[in-house]
């Protein structure tokens, strides 16, 4: 039975690491949430757009698969780890700005996504460190507050006249800060995960678990539609409200500010997903996020070019719930591994997801010209539907009786 978090400190803990996340992953949309002008600057196709996107992906997955090989998230003290990658990322990313063109902009982007591998995992195993009765809630607000800083470059955006320099230029100062709140405010807490040597074998004592196995089984269903709805229901907005309303500087604004709503409202959804699991439990809360934000992925198309009455509330309900149920499935990779084992795992749950958003996200494009944007976002539900199956086995897994196969090989890999 775990006794409940006591520690005075842990929620002064919980608001710095939420702020330095919020602020640290602002670095992630700085270049799509401008791609209309990069389009226009280098008069790229809406798949190279794309790619501005998916190659923050692309880097991400090298980041995070390098971590895991080493298993530096669980060598390296994280407080140190996470300043390092979000100054990395911040100078990468303020490096866009001289990008001479289409391939160096690739360029940065992609290293920008390498350092926010430095970001991202760590801030979890940070703050799982400081609770465990209420982790849920814990890991819900941190991944809530990166879903936020996700969402500001469309914010700065919508400021009327706001364009390439000021939005990334805003990132670049936002994870300067948030590496200086972290390397001189933040400490462990009083459950740390033990350091441990580095073993070639970990790795692959992770991958035979199978708690590991259907926990990242349901993760990847839910990433597969996550990045793609994030990358362009944003670019869908400003279809469906010029295509209702006409083209204008005012609809680009209205565009971009209902963007940021859709995308933030995802922290709320994070919160309120920590609070659900902890007292329903995680797998019923992932389970019932998947099944909403499933039914949203099949429902927004047909509200295109419709009044924004009908287009913006399904859009913030979509928002809500399909990040709702992400650090669930953190906090059960958590649950499902040995102490010394939480950062490689961790690390490599996120690196498989990551990989698997590349492929949604190139494909949406593609499908709006195929089908239209009424439905092209329909093939997202496909995620949600084998993440829920994954859930359900991985709790008919953890009713049997009888030992959990991959805990001794993972003991042994220490």
């Amino acid at each position: 039975m775990v006794v409940d978090d006591t520690h005075p400190a842990r929620w002064r803990m919980l608001t710095l690491l939420a702020c330095a996340e919020l602020l640290g992953m602002s670095l992630w949309f700085a270049a799509s949430a401008v791609s209309t002008q990069y389009r226009t600057l280098w008069d790229l196709s809406a798949s190279q757009a794309g790619w501005l996107t998916t190659i923050v992906q692309l880097g991400f997955v090298i980041g995070t698969a390098t971590f895991a090989a080493l298993n530096l998230v669980d060598i390296i003290p994280s407080r140190r780890l996470f300043a390092s990658g979000a100054l990395a990322g911040a100078v990468v990313n303020a490096a866009l700005l001289l990008a001479p063109g289409f391939r160096t902009a690739l360029a940065c982007r992609m290293l920008t996504g390498i350092a926010l591998a430095a970001v991202y995992p760590p801030a979890m195993k940070m703050i799982s460190t400081w609770f465990r009765a209420r982790r849920g809630l814990a890991v819900g607000a941190i991944v809530g507050a990166l879903t936020v800083g996700k969402a500001t470059p469309y914010l700065v955006h919508a400021i009327p006249g706001a364009g390439i320099h000021p939005v990334v230029l805003t990132a670049s100062a936002a994870a300067l800060v948030a590496a200086l709140l972290v390397l001189f405010g933040y400490h462990d807490g009083p459950y740390p995960f033990p350091p441990r040597p580095f073993s070639w074998g970990l790795v692959a004592s992770i991958a035979r678990e199978p708690r590991w196995q259907l926990a990242t089984g349901g993760y990847l269903g839910h990433m597969w539609e996550l990045y793609a709805a994030w990358t362009w229901l944003p670019t869908f907005l400003a279809a469906s409200i010029t295509a209702h309303r006409g083209h204008s500087a005012a609809a680009n604004s209205i565009a971009s500010a209902v963007a940021f709503a859709a995308l933030a409202i995802g922290g709320a959804g994070c919160v309120w997903g920590g609070l659900i699991a902890d007292r329903r439990g995680r797998e019923w809360l992932v389970t019932m996020a998947m099944a909403v934000s499933g039914v949203c992925a099949l429902l927004i198309g047909l509200t295109f070019g419709m009044t924004l009455w009908l287009v913006v509330p399904v859009a913030l309900v979509w928002g809500f719930f399909v990040i709702a149920d992400s650090a669930q499935f953190s906090v059960l990779v958590t649950e499902s591994v040995p102490p010394h084992a939480v950062g490689t795992a961790l690390t490599v749950q996120t690196s498989l997801g990551f990989l698997l958003t590349m492929v949604t996200i190139q494909l949406i494009p593609h499908m709006a010209q195929l089908v239209s944007w009424r439905w092209a976002f329909a093939i997202l539900a496909l995620g949600p539907a084998f993440g829920i199956w994954s859930i359900r086995r991985l709790v008919g897994f953890m009713s049997r009786p009888g030992p959990r196969n991959g805990l001794q090989s993972l003991q042994r890999a220490r």
